[in-house]
């Protein structure tokens, strides 16, 4: 039991302490440090994601009130707002980025015996990537020059739609183009990966195929193709148009990606909006039209991502200008993601990870027993078979 430990406490201790500090040693974060290490600014920083503080100042002003209580939340001593955001400056964003990387490799586990409800064969891993921009000042962050002479970061992530944990993440000024970030992954084989027609890279697209992985993309309007084959058994009613075994004509488009396509013409029964899709998985025993349409529409599922972290935790609101201390930023917000997520699966909660957010921000101060704060309470089951006393 976990009564006497507050929540805050109970959430912080999932985190893999002597990875950490090995972390901590690799990068000399430490160095000629006397009293406030990385072990006391990763937790200054975590609580300030976990109770969603919008600046440095909020964090240390909350954690001044609660002096008392510091000790027992894991927290050797508070600092002011000059100190946290020099620390956050200095200190290597990588002690961070290597503890989110370790985080990953114990959450993702938890989540692999996810079914997906819209596939009947359950043996590929299903991959969703896209990006989010946040807005910022390109007088305080020259580095992060943007479109149009703005400043903006962008977080490039890719999500196991098993659980919606992230497998990869790049952190880049506005400038970066979305499709250059295929050439940074490491393909899985036999994995789909499904993303928008911003990613539509022929070139890179054919590095996916080469390397034994499925895609699973809209197609342009002003794409050039023959059709090779096509598919006849399909029912029209699930809003499936056609199924098109394709070759691209385009003098560039054919040359990047010489090898057959397969192109999914959908309709959306509710919306009547057509959509196409192509991808390389031309076995239609391996997977059929519809199958291919709903991994699209799952693709979703990064957006919801994106809306949870930035309405859950705080991104929106960087804690400092220099790029050390934006990443530094980032991935202790994806830490706290992904102690949320390992929460989730431990528990088996049934709340959504949200919701589960939402019990450790208000609670995160209370001596509760985190089990029994994240999981329904048992219904009162009276006992018919006692006589009680009438007060009449």
């Amino acid at each position: 039991m976990n009564e006497g430990k507050y929540i805050l406490t109970q959430v912080t201790n999932l985190i893999p302490r002597q990875i950490f500090l090995r972390l901590i040693k690799k990068y000399n974060g430490d160095y000629r440090v006397r009293e406030f290490n990385c072990t006391n600014q990763l937790q200054h920083l975590l609580f300030g994601q976990l109770t969603s503080c919008e600046s440095l100042r909020d964090i240390c002003l909350c954690l001044k009130q609660h002096k008392d209580i510091l000790y027992g939340l894991g927290i050797k001593n508070s600092v002011n707002e000059s100190s946290l955001s020099r620390a956050n400056e200095s200190r290597d964003c990588r002690i961070y980025e290597g503890l989110g990387l370790t985080l990953i490799k114990i959450v993702r586990p938890l989540y692999a015996k996810m079914r997906l409800e819209y596939l009947v064969p359950q043996d590929h891993e299903i991959f969703a990537l896209d990006s989010t921009t946040i807005s910022c000042s390109i007088k305080l962050m020259e580095w992060a020059m943007g479109k149009y002479s703005k400043g903006a970061v962008k977080m490039h992530t890719l999500i196991d739609l098993r659980g919606s944990i992230p497998v990869f993440i790049y952190i880049s000024d506005g400038r970066c183009h979305d499709s250059n970030v295929l050439d940074l992954l490491d393909i899985v084989p036999n994995a789909i990966y499904t993303m928008d027609k911003a990613y539509v890279d022929f070139e890179a697209l054919a590095r996916i195929n080469e390397n034994g992985g499925f895609f699973v993309t809209r197609a342009k309007d002003n794409m050039k193709y023959e059709i090779v084959s096509s598919n006849h058994n399909i029912d029209q009613s699930t809003g499936l148009m056609e199924d098109l075994l394709i070759r691209l004509t385009g003098n560039k488009s054919s040359k990047l990606y010489p090898k057959e396509l397969r192109l999914i013409k959908y309709c959306d029964l509710e919306t009547g909006e057509g959509l196409s899709f192509i991808t390389n998985v031309t076995d239609q025993l391996d997977l059929n039209g519809l199958e291919i349409s709903n991994i699209y529409r799952h693709r979703w599922d990064i957006e919801c991502f994106f809306k949870l972290i930035k309405q859950n935790l705080t991104i929106k609101h960087l804690w400092g200008c220099s790029e050390n201390a934006v990443r530094t930023h980032l991935w202790v917000a994806i830490c706290s993601y992904l102690l949320l997520a390992r929460v989730k699966a431990i528990y088996n909660s049934p709340y959504s990870i949200t919701e589960i957010a939402t019990l450790v921000r208000v609670s995160a101060l209370a001596k509760k027993d985190l089990k029994e704060l994240v999981t329904e309470p048992q219904p009162l089951i009276q006992n018919q078979d006692v006589n009680e006393l009438t007060l009449f």
